[in-house]
């Protein structure tokens, strides 16, 4: 039977205790989001609402580091009539940073500019012809938002210059600080504030709070802004992020800035409710895409704009431009992995250049190429001598670290742990692919490597209600912190499957162990169209979804990973004195009438020569078929070791296969006196 390699190496699937699940239950959550906290370790009502507290304090601005140097330098600079730029980044957050402090400051009276640099012709973060030309239009102060940490060179020229430079970043630090009025970073080294989970327009946000001093009167004109921002820059939603996250989307569900309300009908999405996954999938990338287009000012003037006929063009604009992105995005990826497919052997790390890669797109692709090849990724565009780079992470691998260690190859580099760019000379590309292939495998080979894929819980098909798919919602924002649930259940046989969206996408009918029949989608697996076969058991994670078509509501599966039904895996946990769900100890517990029905049919073909090999889920289903009764592979094997430790037959396994042998001279032995039997069942 012919197979494919699973996303995952390791599914790591949550335990969870009945007890505890149904005292949750009992405090007004669904079934299966008790089964998701319990999984994830919040177990009582007390920690599950810590955990999806909304309503969390704002922690003081004033705790950042140097954010009163920074009130001060503002404010003297708004009294003195000073010109005011705001430099951004061309990401989402970069742009939600930069349209924030703009919209803030000049609501107060600041003669205040906004600017993003080209990605392109400037490239990431403050420069030095950003400078000159800002000084050439009069401006005397620069406030970086989202960028600027690692600035230092930028930083000594504005002060040669006498422009007054304000830091805001929440990237990571180098040993030494841009030399500026104030540098507010919670990153820094001597940091105050209590923790770092701030992305760039969360740092402005907490200026603009500082400078009007009402925090909530802040959060309430702008959390539609750091919720953008915030989710798309994948933050941690937890404490005071949660909270602004959770008054943003409350926002967003009656947008009151005009852009954004345009941009929503542009996208179609105007009558849906907004979610993360609105965020995530929907409008961040069309914001995004006008920097990675080269048009980033596009998206600062939607959102500050208040002229509706110019918002619905600027929204139409980013929607087109998202096209642009998502087709060149498509020419780098197969170029990208044809050349992988031609490569020789097969190295730790993706590191890949190309002379007409577009610089703004590389970095979707090299997230796509790390996470279907599973290694971190590096994609180079070359321009003459130099190239820059976009990478991705993948199993936990630090790239900032990594390229700090690797600085003397580059001519510069920023970013964090999971994400970062950097600018190399053609020349030193061959050693730094030595290099970080070699530093990749120590990485593997230290056992830190993180590649499994964390499943919240087993589920069997009568959990899976629309009820109980709509009381998800309860961990709603899902994010980084609390990620969306991951479900997975066991022996569902393929009965039918078909590509979708030209071929890009999969399309499978599931039949359970209990005859329910399950619709699933798997996105971005077309290829395995030709791998998978009607008959085959698979186990499948996946996320849970609700279709409606026509007034009719569908419960669907969104899978991200299959493999092939392993018999052996629970068994051998139970036997190891690992512990099982409830769900996952049924799955191996067997009735008194599949024990009867696996010993008849092993006498019955007693004449037909024994001992014999045979796989296990092919033993499983003849014994089906010869008693007509429903038999798993995974109680079939657990019926086989009672009948082994009755005496009355021996097996062995390698793999999924099976060698049984009877022994009936040991004579009959009551299934009464199995001790793993009444275990199995919790007797």
């Amino acid at each position: 039977m012919g197979w494919y390699s699973v996303k995952y190496g390791i599914w790591k699937i949550a335990a969870s205790e009945e007890e505890k699940v149904h005292l949750l239950q009992e405090a007004g959550y669904s079934a299966l989001t008790a089964y998701v906290l319990c999984g994830r370790g919040f177990d009582t009502p007390e920690k599950a609402a810590r955990l999806l507290c909304s309503d969390a304090p704002l922690i003081d601005p004033f705790k950042m580091k140097e954010m009163d140097s920074a009130v001060k330098t503002i404010r003297r600079a708004i009294e003195e009539k000073t010109k005011i730029a705001v430099f951004g980044d061309y990401d989402v957050d970069g742009i939600t940073a930069t349209c924030l402090l703009t919209d803030y400051l000049r609501t107060v009276g600041a003669d205040c500019v906004a600017h993003i640099p080209g990605r392109l012709e400037e490239g990431y973060g403050l420069n030095n012809g950003a400078i000159d030309q800002l000084y050439e239009d009069g401006v005397r102060m620069i406030i970086t938002v989202d960028c600027g940490i690692t600035a230092l060179e930028e930083a000594e020229k504005c002060a040669q210059m006498g422009i007054t430079l304000v830091v805001t970043d929440h990237h990571e630090c180098k040993n030494e600080l841009p030399q500026a009025a104030a540098v507010v970073d919670p990153h820094r080294p001597d940091r105050t504030y209590p923790h770092t989970n701030l992305c760039g327009v969360g740092i402005a946000f907490k200026l603009a709070a500082a400078l009007h001093g009402d925090q909530d009167e802040i959060a309430a004109r702008y959390a539609d802004l750091f919720c953008l921002g915030t989710i798309a820059d994948v933050m941690p939603l937890s404490g005071e992020n949660r909270r602004l996250v959770v008054q943003g989307l409350s926002a967003l569900q009656q947008p009151s800035r005009l852009g954004i309300r345009a941009l929503m009908k542009a996208c179609g999405c105007e009558t849906q409710p907004v979610t993360a996954s609105t965020i995530g999938y929907i409008l961040a990338p069309r914001i995004n895409a006008a920097g990675r287009m080269e048009h980033a000012e596009l998206a600062v003037q939607l959102f500050l704009t208040e002229d509706p006929a110019e918002a619905d063009e600027l929204a139409e604009t980013l929607c087109r431009l998202n096209r642009e992105r998502q087709a060149t995005e498509l020419e780098i990826y197969r170029e990208a992995v044809s050349r992988l497919r031609g490569r020789k052997g097969s190295d730790s790390a993706i590191v890949l250049a190309g002379e007409s890669w577009h610089q703004g797109v590389v970095g979707i692709v090299a997230s796509r190429l790390s996470e279907e090849f599973c290694r971190p990724t590096f994609l180079i565009c070359l321009n003459g001598e130099r190239g820059k780079a976009s990478s991705r992470s993948y199993g936990g691998f630090n790239l900032f670290s990594s390229l700090s260690e690797m600085s003397d190859l580059l001519e510069g580099y920023g970013g964090h742990e999971l994400a970062a760019g950097f600018t190399i000379l053609r020349s030193n590309i061959d050693e730094f692919r030595r290099r970080i292939c070699r530093r990749t495998e120590e990485f593997k080979a230290s056992g830190q490597a993180k590649s499994a894929l964390e499943i919240d819980c087993e589920v069997t098909p009568d959990l899976l209600t629309e009820e109980n798919t709509e009381g998800l919602s309860q961990l709603e924002p899902c994010g980084t912190g609390c990620p969306k649930p991951v479900f997975c259940m066991s022996e569902l046989t393929i009965e039918r499957v078909s590509t979708v969206g030209g071929g890009k996408h999969l399309r499978l009918r599931l039949r359970a162990q209990d005859g329910s029949v399950l619709q699933a989608i798997y996105f971005s697996a077309g290829s395995l169209s030709k791998k998978l076969e009607v008959g085959e058991r698979i186990d499948a994670a996946f996320h849970l979804q609700i279709n409606e078509f026509r007034g009719t509501k569908t419960i669907q599966l969104s899978l991200i990973d299959i493999r092939r039904t392993s018999p052996n895996e629970l068994f051998d946990r139970f036997s190891a004195g690992k512990p099982l769900s409830r769900i996952e100890l049924a799955a191996i517990a067997p009735e008194r009438k599949d024990v009867a029905d696996v010993w008849q049919y092993l006498t019955a073909r007693a004449p037909s020569g024994w001992p014999v090999r045979s796989e296990l889920s092919v033993l499983a289903d003849s014994i089906a078929e010869w008693t007509e009764n429903r038999h798993s592979p995974r109680r079939t094997l657990s019926c086989l070791a009672i009948l082994q430790e009755l005496g009355l037959l021996r097996f062995e396994r390698e793999r999924t296969m099976i060698e049984i042998c009877l022994t009936p001279e040991n004579g009959p032995n009551p299934l009464e006196n199995s001790a793993l039997y009444h275990s199995l069942r919790g007797d």
